[in-house]
């Protein structure tokens, strides 16, 4: 399998870049997207209903007239690896290259998949030419990114429990893999043989993905509570309560670390900056819509990874706010009602991010202004309106905003216009982002099966 586009290269202007593109279309049967050539002798069309690939009603529009968004993004930039949920601790990972082809090089089933009872929720991670990933069971297993061989695997489900699979995730520093799971429990891995260094019982399940930075290890668990943990034996430094909520999502959003200041998320739709080395608290902001009493509204979580960039947080809530912070002062610089549950990408000047309303969009750093709308597909059968459809994403590598669907599919929109550029087949539909490392593009399907393309 194959991904093949053609896609722009930064800086064009978007009206120019609007005239070169236009969408490729999988058809049925077929495993390899070709290049779509604009002097290539037109063929008849083919018999049948036509139906859209992307949704043609938006809920969202644009603040700029098509044309005039001259949206320009750095330059791609190697990315050896991927060590946690978001890529590092800041979760801003700008502009990453991969090649213009992507071929599939291997695939491996992880171990249990997803089902009725158990979700994915932990994105795999890559460090040092290797990806780890966390299958449905809590079974760990590393695998080298070249050729996809095996190097080690535990299991990390307790004798005495076998109920709390819906686990955070897994991170990596200094040579260690930690883990924090559903069954209250923090592992540190020896990232060389996978046996256990420590683990840290919590007590209390763990729904999100830790974040390690300069020897620390955060993790939140379900009843909003933030744990500084020690990397080197798993002793608590200091611990900070958020509100507690009834009601949330499934997964959450991993706290963003940088300069000296950890972001956490909750899922009340609180937004803390504290001191890593004390827990002190800089500022709060709740990301809930005053305007909105809808049942979107109730549930105020946070589950997309805030992003510190540039010392702005850039984060979006459920509830329907999506807002640019001064990450050391707590003032809002921007605040849009604009809700979702996807981790927002920043690139340059540039933030994308997928809306409840399954649209993908990009908006302006600077003053929150939208550049472009670009509705994803919203069901598997849009004519009876049946088997909705849930994205994921979206990453940016050369030049393409890659989303995820729960339909088996993944899409590459231009990030210049958002006109689509082509789609690609996969195993089952997936439920984490992808992540990109070395070159590489790496899929967790819901099957378990582990997909990577160079």
């Amino acid at each position: 399998m194959t991904f093949s586009w053609r896609h722009s290269r930064a800086p064009f202007r978007a009206g120019v870049l609007a005239l070169m593109m236009t969408a490729t279309l999988v058809l049925g049967g077929c495993d390899t997207l070709k290049d779509w050539d604009p002097f290539s002798k037109k063929e008849p069309p083919l018999p049948g209903e036509r139906i859209a690939v992307l949704a043609n009603e938006r809920s969202l529009r644009a603040d700029v007239a098509p044309g005039e968004a001259n949206i320009l993004l750095p330059a791609p930039t190697p990315n050896d690896n991927w060590p946690m949920a978001g890529g590092y601790a800041n979760h801003a990972m700008h502009h990453v290259a991969v090649r213009d082809n992507l071929a599939e090089v291997w695939s491996r089933d992880i171990g249990t998949g997803a089902d009725d009872e158990l979700r994915f929720v932990a994105t795999p991670i890559v460090a040092n030419g290797v990806v780890y990933a966390l299958d449905t069971e809590s079974e760990l297993t590393a695998y080298r990114l070249e050729d996809g061989d095996t190097i080690w695997d535990i299991d990390l489900e307790p004798d005495d429990d076998d109920e709390g699979h819906v686990g955070g995730g897994i991170a990596f520093e200094r040579d260690r893999v930690f883990v924090a799971t559903g069954f209250g429990i923090v592992f540190a891995i020896d990232a060389k043989d996978g046996t256990i260094v420590w683990k840290q019982r919590i007590g209390i399940p763990m729904r999100v993905a830790p974040t390690v930075r300069g020897g620390r290890v955060f993790v939140v668990t379900v009843d909003n509570n933030l744990l500084a943990l020690d990397a080197r034996d798993g002793s608590t430094l200091w611990t900070h309560q958020g509100s507690q909520e009834i009601a949330a999502l499934l997964g959450g959003a991993s706290p963003a670390v940088d300069n000296g200041v950890v972001v956490v998320p909750y899922t009340s739709g609180e937004l803390y900056a504290l001191r890593v080395d004390n827990g002190r608290v800089l500022w709060q902001d709740n990301l809930i819509s005053v305007r909105r009493t809808d049942a979107v509204a109730a549930l105020a979580q946070i589950r997309g990874r805030p992003v510190i960039d540039r010392s702005r947080v850039i984060a979006i809530s459920h509830a329907g706010v999506m807002a640019s912070i001064d990450v050391r002062t707590g003032r809002r610089n921007w605040a849009r009602e604009i809700g979702g549950t996807e981790s927002p990408w920043v690139a340059g000047d540039y933030i994308y991010t997928i809306t409840n309303e399954n649209e993908l969009i990009c908006v302006s750093r600077d003053d929150g202004k939208v550049m472009w709308v670009t509705g994803l597909p919203l069901f598997e059968d849009p004519e009876d309106k049946e088997d909705p459809i849930v994205w994921t994403g979206p990453i940016l590598a050369s030049d393409r905003l890659i989303v995820a669907g729960s339909n088996e599919e993944a899409l590459a929109v231009s990030p210049y216009t958002g006109r689509l550029l082509g789609v690609v087949e996969l195993p089952d539909g997936v439920s984490v982002p992808p992540i990109v490392a070395n070159g590489s593009v790496i899929f967790l399907a819901n099957d378990a099966e582990l997909v990577v393309y160079r």
